[in-house]
């Protein structure tokens, strides 16, 4: 099946789920490379998000096991947003992420956030890593796994920033990974 094939199947499934709940909205899709991106616009729509966007995570990982099920050959990357929640929710987060990075520079302590899906703590990480003075890493296990922005006076003045630990590296590898894997619930 194409990608073309699945950003319709994608999309036809998502409009189901729309008409389904009796939601007033459009379904418009997008296919970039090897990323599907379907869109669902119109008012009152927080239904389909969820608290902390968990209806959200869950809808898309419906309509990927949806697409999989009628594929046979490599699904591609399918990303479902609903009435722009994700751009919504990536401003707000880095703008949070921000505001802890300050804390820690003022304070000269760790602070820990709470645990977060693999997409929002790689967003937090390019946040905070961008801010000379402080450094990340990425903490527990799935479910439980959180960010702890840390103070770094060796990268004071650098722009390049270290993560703590050994594998700080390989767990930003992880967690980006994660991220295109469609572990996105929240």
């Amino acid at each position: 099946m194409s990608v073309e094939e699945q950003a319709q199947l994608a999309r036809t499934f998502v409009s189901g789920i729309v008409d389904c709940l009796g939601l007033a909205a459009s379904t418009s899709v997008e296919v970039t490379e090897e990323t599907i991106e379907v869109a669902v616009d119109g008012d009152s729509l927080g239904l389909l998000i969820g608290p902390h966007g968990a209806t959200l995570g869950a809808l898309q990982e419906l309509t990927r096991t949806a697409v999989q099920t009628h594929s046979t050959e490599h699904s591609a990357r399918i990303i479902v947003d609903v009435a722009g929640y994700r751009a919504k929710r990536a401003a707000a987060l880095a703008q949070f992420a921000g505001s802890v990075a300050e804390q820690v520079l003022e304070t000269g302590r760790p602070h820990s956030l709470e645990p977060m899906s693999a997409a929002d703590r790689k967003l937090v990480h390019d946040t905070v890593n961008e801010i000379p003075g402080v450094r990340t890493s990425s903490e527990g296990v799935e479910g439980g796994r959180h960010v702890v922005v840390h103070p770094d006076p060796e990268s004071a003045g650098h722009v390049e920033h270290q993560h703590a630990g050994d594998d700080a590296a390989e767990d930003l590898e992880s967690d980006a990974g994660d991220a295109e894997d469609g572990d996105e619930t929240e």
